[in-house]
């Protein structure tokens, strides 16, 4: 195995490997590819070979006291993972003491952004170890900061080394952030609009984290002092019940069943009650499509891990398969954990990987069934009855009593009484003793009692099993900041306040707006009104003779009145030119 367990004060000991005690060339090239313990033990065992690394018992001795530090916690029955090439994460750097160099995460693609951070966090090189920039640092980060995580991480390793030579093992040396803090660390960022807290004690414990840690957050913080409880506005619950359960519905009617094994987790689409308007194919893109982006948010409510097997609808054409996998990739791209997808198979079915951090969601908040033992399902009761006759058939031989007494659960019970007891009858008579059956509503449905043979040891009660009381160290300082707390509270009510006030005044200049553009749209009314009673008067006072027949429903427009006084003309110059009738009848009587 090329490995050591290592008591740390757990109850199942933790192992460590023997390439992740040992250090070579190796350790420390190209590092600033990774981040975070895990990943750098991943990536160093990755860039040596067996042969570098020395058989576990020439590195490690038993009674040896090592520091270490946990690379990934224990899940399920596995102990935790532990490593020597301690790493400590802060905002926008990891220190790792013993580091020859630094580097910058190869997360960060941007050439010029590279070079800049690498060119200023080589300004503070130290003898203790090196840094790596994360990708936090990535949308912006000043000297200044990055200065104030070197000071504080230098000071913290420096706090660990102390403690380390002045306590025995095993023992506590540092314990990262806890739950409240670390979200703060690792995900509130731009995109985040708010915090919302309903504890004071928590809220207080935030803001003077974030005084030292990034003022410019403060805003962002919170605190829920509503009656409505804080999960009941959000509708948590509804979404942890809906993230422990199997049946996940989709807004179009459709649903996916996940089931997880120690193994994988099998994902299963369905269309449900979902039938669509135009064709089969539409329908089951769109609901493949519905189905990816449900999926990528429940691997990370549930924290799932490890393989994963999703089994979408069957799709015809090659091209509907393209653009599923496509978009399902593009939403992993944003997941925090590394995440490998390979194309839809010919059977419809999607094989992908997600790193297992830490135990899912489901092992957290649940345990396991009293019922069925974690099967899923528990005996029928016919199948119970069974089991009965045959421990009846057995014991009864070797029972040195009269009778056989028996207790089952009642659904039970009711079997054995009713279908079953011709076959009862039977066996008593077979070996001459009675039995007796009982029913008791406190079994459980597959539990049968059966009286005990005075040849047989009765069983000993068990011990106690106490507890192990935690080794993690309640070393919160609880500093008297009381006045700069409620400094915060008030800035942070007179930012809400002043946004209140620009929001309200943004809304009066709206109806402003609103008031002038109904005004003006009045006055063009009216005025269009005036114009046309204007032209229909003028119409009406116009000499007949002027106009040929004009319609005097409609007001004269000056383009009319300028055709019709042409057409006049037109008209006078033909009567010019023609001698009347009166004129022509006199010459002809000359004649």
């Amino acid at each position: 195995m090329q490995a050591a367990f290592v008591d740390i004060g757990h109850e199942r000991a933790a192992f460590l490997y023997a390439g992740d005690f040992v250090k070579t060339k190796h350790n420390v090239e190209d590092i600033e590819e990774d981040e975070g313990p895990q990943e750098m033990a991943q990536a160093r065992r990755r860039r040596r070979g067996n042969d570098d690394v020395p058989p576990i018992a020439e590195l490690v001795r038993e009674g040896q006291e090592i520091m270490v530090q946990v690379a990934k916690g224990p899940i399920g029955t596995k102990g935790a993972r532990l490593t020597c090439h301690v790493s400590l994460p802060g905002r926008n750097l990891v220190f790792m003491p013993g580091l020859r160099h630094s580097g910058v995460s190869r997360k960060i693609e941007n050439f010029d952004l590279r070079k800049k951070l690498k060119k200023i966090i080589d300004s503070f090189k130290t003898r203790e170890g090196g840094f790596i920039v994360r990708t936090a640092a990535s949308t912006g980060i000043t000297e200044r900061q990055i200065r104030a995580d070197v000071e504080y991480l230098i000071n913290l390793w420096k706090k660990i080394e102390r403690k380390f030579n002045s306590h025995g093992a095993p023992q506590l040396l540092h314990y990262d952030l806890d739950l409240t803090t670390r979200l703060i660390r690792d995900y509130l960022e731009d995109d985040i609009d708010r915090l919302v807290i309903d504890s004071q004690h928590e809220h207080r414990k935030v803001l003077r984290f974030i005084r030292n840690f990034n003022p410019e957050l403060r805003d962002k913080i919170e605190l829920h002092s509503e009656p409505t409880p804080l999960f009941d506005k959000f509708s948590i619950e509804q979404e942890i019940n809906k993230a422990l359960g199997k049946r996940v519905w989709l807004k179009s009617g459709g649903y996916l069943i996940i089931e997880s094994t120690e193994a994988l987790t099998s994902i299963d689409v369905n269309t449900g009650r979902f039938v669509g308007k135009k064709t089969l194919e539409e329908t089951i893109l769109k609901t493949n499509l519905e189905a990816a982006e449900e999926i990528v948010k429940q691997l990370r409510l549930r924290n799932i891990g490890g393989i994963i097997i999703i089994d979408f609808i069957d799709m015809e054409k090659d091209s509907s398969k393209d653009q599923v996998y496509r978009f399902l990739e593009s939403l992993l791209r944003d997941d925090k954990n590394r995440t490998t997808v390979l194309k839809i198979s010919s059977l419809g079915l999607v094989e992908m990987t997600r790193k297992r951090s830490r135990d899912p969601l489901i092992r957290y908040m649940t345990e396991t069934c009293p019922t069925c033992d974690g099967k899923g399902f528990v005996k029928s009761k016919m199948t119970v009855a069974h089991q009965v006759l045959r421990d009846i058939k057995r014991e009864l031989p070797h029972h040195e009593e009269d009778h056989l007494f028996v207790t089952v659960h009642p659904d039970v019970y009711a079997i054995l009484k009713s279908q079953e007891s011709e076959t009862i009858v039977m066996l008593e008579k077979q070996f001459q003793k009675g039995v007796k059956l009982a029913a008791d509503p406190g079994f459980h449905p597959e539990q049968i009692g059966l009286s005990i043979p005075k040849n047989k040891a009765k069983a000993q009660p068990q011990p106690l099993n106490l507890e192990k009381r935690s080794m993690r160290e309640q070393v919160e300082e609880d500093e008297d900041d009381w006045s700069a707390y409620q400094a915060d509270v008030k800035a942070i009510q007179d930012v809400k306040d002043q946004k209140a006030r620009q929001a309200a005044e943004a809304k009066e200049r709206e109806r402003e707006r609103e008031r002038e553009r109904a005004e003006a749209q009045r006055l063009e009314a009216e005025a269009r009104a005036r114009m046309s009673e204007a032209a229909a008067a003028e119409a009406a006072s116009r000499d007949p003779q002027d106009t040929d027949e004009p319609d005097m429903d409609m007001p004269e427009t000056p383009v009319i009145r300028n055709r019709q006084e042409a057409l006049s003309d037109d008209d006078d110059e033909d009567e010019a030119d023609q001698p009347s009738v009166t004129e022509e009848k006199k010459s002809t009587g000359d004649a």
